[in-house]
């Protein structure tokens, strides 16, 4: 199972990265043990903490000529690592 998916990089969470926390979106069957040994193994920095969030997918509703189409996009699991002090992750380094 891949733990984790893809980081975020939004200006929240961009903000959040001076203070020393990272945003990822993560599997929804991943726990906060998984999480942290994933991102120590991936990144090689230490987590000191990892807070996680279910985000619900959204409704979505299209009209067309026939009739009204609704949907949902996909719910996802998204956790917030804390690192120690003084460490970083550079998202960008294999750019």
């Amino acid at each position: 199972m891949s733990v984790l998916i893809k980081p975020i990089v939004t200006e929240k969470v961009s903000e959040m990265n001076e203070k020393g926390k990272y945003g990822f979106v993560v599997s929804r069957k991943a726990n906060k043990l998984q999480i942290k040994k994933a991102v120590e193994q991936a990144y090689g920095v230490s987590v000191e903490a990892v807070n996680t969030i279910n985000v619900l997918g959204k409704k979505k509703t299209r009209y067309t000529k026939s009739q009204i189409l609704t949907g949902r996009k996909p719910s996802y699991k998204k956790a917030i690592v804390t690192v120690a002090e003084g460490e970083v992750i550079d998202f960008y380094s294999g750019i």
